[in-house]
């Protein structure tokens, strides 16, 4: 019989509906409900703020009540000054918690914690988690501060960063693309995120519209989108293009409005019932610039939509086999995402063995597989220091 496994997770908060405390939410009820690992949550965040997730009822929150978003707003030496006299609250609050929690295992899900996390002297292994890709990831932008600043900041913020992910037992990435960029480390794996739904029902691939889904924010790249779906309905004025989401809607309205395709691409908000607006549309567009995965991705091929997606880091070339259960375009290809668009509309047999190959490939991401992959992760590494004292 498997040991039961006592794991804690470190992460701002769980109030806000985003990728990664979906996806925590996720993995943490299935490891409580189906391993019967007991997990803890460590929040500095959000105090009185109901998880947007429902959580498994055995899973204990702990509120550390930080309140790093205290300092959004003020002038960069207050900031600075407010993010020091929080850090050293922040570890010596979460330092009292691990050791009275004790637990096997500890996630950092790489924000304020990694800076000192392997300092915590509670007797668990440290793991890394992260949901970006590494290009991405700290990148230091203040407006305030001269490039040469910026770049000096940046640069001390990966160097601090490498040497604490080197002490790390293990850190997890969630592509094999990305994988390949932490040349500094030699303690990388790769684990996929897991698909939060794999419906009954799927999308049969006739109905003339396209779907797109994420923040209106220019990571999404969704003022890519917009000018290759005006070639694209130049062609095919009959087929509508929906983004589902919300974030900077004004600026990508105009842009629809000024290139006169308000009529068949449409702005919509983010809605509960995604799945019904996946199985509604036949083929899923990913026009971002950087991804830590493409959750999206996935959605969209479990109700049986091929995507056309970007190239972009990373995520899509782990996720689509190009021209078997979707297609891939070089990123930032306009004329090339048109393309092929156009062509999964001309060609509907293509279009509807591709939305069935989709469904079939992505079954590799469901929850139970994911899990697994965690679980013989766990359960050797908590099993390592009794193979090292008999070695």
């Amino acid at each position: 019989m498997s040991k039961q496994i006592k794991i804690a997770y470190c992460i701002p908060s769980l109030y806000y509906p985003s990728g990664m405390e979906r996806v925590l939410t996720l993995k943490a009820n299935y490891f409580a409900e189906h391993f019967g690992y007991e997990i803890h949550i460590i929040l500095t965040d959000g105090k009185n703020k109901k998880p947007y997730y429902e959580l498994h009822p055995s899973i204990t929150l702990h509120q550390l009540n930080i309140n790093y978003d205290e300092m959004y707003g003020r002038t960069l030496p207050k900031r600075i000054l407010g993010y020091w006299k929080k850090q050293r609250l922040f570890k010596k609050r979460l330092n009292e918690y691990l050791c009275n929690i004790r637990p096997d295992i500890t996630i950092s899900l790489l924000r304020r914690d990694i800076n000192f996390i392997n300092k915590v002297k509670d007797g668990s292994i440290k793991i890394g988690e992260i949901h970006f890709n590494k290009s991405d990831y700290r990148a230091f932008n203040d407006n305030h501060l001269p490039m040469f600043l910026q770049r000096i900041v940046k640069e001390h913020w990966r160097r601090q960063l490498i040497r604490q992910l080197r002490q790390l037992k293990r850190f997890i990435v969630l592509s094999h693309e990305d994988a390949a960029q932490w040349t500094e480390l030699n303690n990388v794996s790769v684990i996929y995120n897991p698909l939060p739904f794999y419906p009954g029902v799927s999308s049969d691939n006739s109905q003339k519209q396209v779907i797109a889904v994420g923040r209106y924010v220019p990571q999404k790249g969704f003022d890519r989108l917009i000018p290759a779906w005006k070639i694209v309905s130049e062609q095919h004025p009959d087929w509508t293009l929906r983004i589902y989401g919300d974030g900077m809607r004004e600026k990508l309205q105009q842009q629809i409005d000024s290139l006169g395709i308000s009529s068949n691409c449409v702005l919509e908000h983010s809605v509960p019932n995604i799945v019904d607006k996946y199985c509604e549309s036949s083929i899923f567009v990913l026009s971002s610039r950087f991804e830590g995965f493409g959750m999206v991705i996935i959605e969209a091929m479990a109700c049986g939509v091929p995507p056309v997606s970007f190239t972009c880091p990373c995520g899509p070339r782990d996720i689509i086999t190009d021209s078997k259960d979707g297609l891939l375009v070089e990123n930032g290809d306009i004329e090339g995402l048109a393309g092929k668009i156009c062509y999964l509309i001309e060609n509907e047999k293509v279009r509807k063995e591709m939305g069935k190959q989709a469904r079939i490939n992505v079954e590799r991401f469901k929850i139970e597989h994911v899990a697994q992959e965690w679980r013989e992760l766990f359960e050797t590494l908590t099993k390592q220091p009794y193979s090292d004292q008999l070695s």
